[in-house]
Parts: structure tokens; C-alpha cells; sequence
């Protein structure tokens, strides 16, 4: 039974690879007074990611590390740590990251590495979920946080929050309203792990009080 890391010593480590959206709103939870984290550093694989400007915006450290200056995945993995290792990073957050992270680094921050995902998982994992969510009829998607394994999108799951699928909807129109609830679910999250509420006993997370 896993125990995470109580409040106060939580510094955040934030991975992206694009416009950042839940990044900004863990940076305006933590300008509210509203994060009880504070966001280490910001790393991006991509040097054109919106994401990295609004990290600097904020006055947060960002760094690129990009895939292909590195001959292998461990390589590339062990660039990732040595920069999280550098913030003192104990809880690392994938932000729109879109790379599927090795034993290396899931092990090394094991139960203190989450992901947040545009549906309800287990229901579609990876990519384009949008698009699987309508072409399947669901009646309700959402979004899911949930720690980080070796699977793709496969660790045990957090919290959930659901939105209905709306008969017009396009998968754009319900990317939209998925991702309002990701800027709202994700700080809370964060908040639980920094408090000391969350508990997992195998693939069962506890939330206490």
C-alpha cells in the first residue's frame, strides 16, 4: 500500500508537448493560492510547444529536451530525470505529453507520475479518443487522471469527471467541453497528492477526507 507525499513537499515537474492548456491551469490554481505545489519545472519535447511560453510567462523554469538529440529512448528518458532530478521534482505530471514513458522512468517516480486523459478509461485509450468516443455512440465521455505505467493509459485511475456526448456533436465541440473539466479535475488532483489524501493499494486509489 502506497502512501504519496504529503503537502509541503510537493514541487511539481510538468511534461508537455504542445499549447500547455492544463498547464496554465495548474499555473492560475497556484496564482489563486489555490495549488498547494509549487510547479518545479516545465519540460517539453517539442522547442515550439505554446506550452514552454506560458512556463516563462509565469516565471517557471522550462526546459526543451528533445527526442531526436538523442540516439536512444533511454538516452532521451535519462535527459528527462536529470532535468527533474535538478528541480528536486517528487511529483511529475504529463500535461498533453505524447510519448508512452519506459520502466526507467515510471519506476523511478513509481506512484508519483500521473497522466491526464481526454476520456473515461479504461474506455479508449490513446490517441484521436474524441473521435473513437462518437464513431462508438457512447452517451457520456470525460476525462480521467490516473497514475502512470508501463501500458498506455493503463495505471490505476484517480478521479474521473464525465460530460454528456450531445447528438451535434463534432469531435472538436467535445474535445472542448472535456477539456474544461480537465482544468478543473487536474488541480484537484494535484491538491489530493499534495495534502496526503490519496492511498493505492494495488489498482484501487483511496481518497480520504
Amino acid at each position: 500500500m502506497d502512501y504519496l507525499t504529503s503537502r509541503d513537499s510537493i514541487k511539481i515537474g510538468v511534461l508537455v508537448s504542445g499549447r500547455g492548456s492544463n498547464l496554465q491551469a495548474l499555473i492560475d490554481a497556484a496564482g489563486a493560492q489555490q495549488l498547494d505545489a509549487r510547479i518545479a519545472v516545465v519540460i517539453s519535447d517539442q522547442p515550439g510547444a505554446r506550452a514552454i511560453e506560458r512556463a516563462r510567462q509565469a516565471g517557471i523554469p522550462a526546459a526543451v529536451v528533445r527526442r531526436e538529440d538523442y540516439p536512444s529512448r533511454q538516452l532521451f528518458e535519462e535527459a528527462l530525470a536529470a532535468v527533474l532530478e535538478q528541480h528536486q521534482v517528487n511529483l511529475v505530471v504529463m500535461a498533453g505529453f505524447m510519448r508512452v514513458l519506459s520502466p526507467f522512468l515510471v519506476n523511478r517516480w513509481h506512484r508519483k507520475l500521473i497522466n491526464i486523459h481526454p476520456s473515461l478509461l479504461p474506455a479508449f485509450p490513446g490517441l484521436e479518443v474524441q473521435a473513437k468516443a462518437l464513431d462508438y455512440g457512447v452517451r457520456f465521455s470525460g476525462c480521467t487522471v490516473h497514475f502512470v505505467d508501463e501500458g498506455v493509459d493503463s495505471g490505476p485511475i484517480i478521479a474521473q469527471s464525465a460530460v454528456p456526448v450531445l447528438p451535434d456533436d463534432s469531435a472538436d465541440t467535445l474535445a472542448d467541453r472535456i477539456l474544461m473539466e480537465e482544468h478543473r479535475l487536474l488541480p484537484r488532483v494535484v491538491n489530493w497528492i499534495a495534502r496526503g489524501q490519496v492511498r493505492v493499494d494495488g489498482r484501487r486509489v483511496y481518497i480520504s477526507d
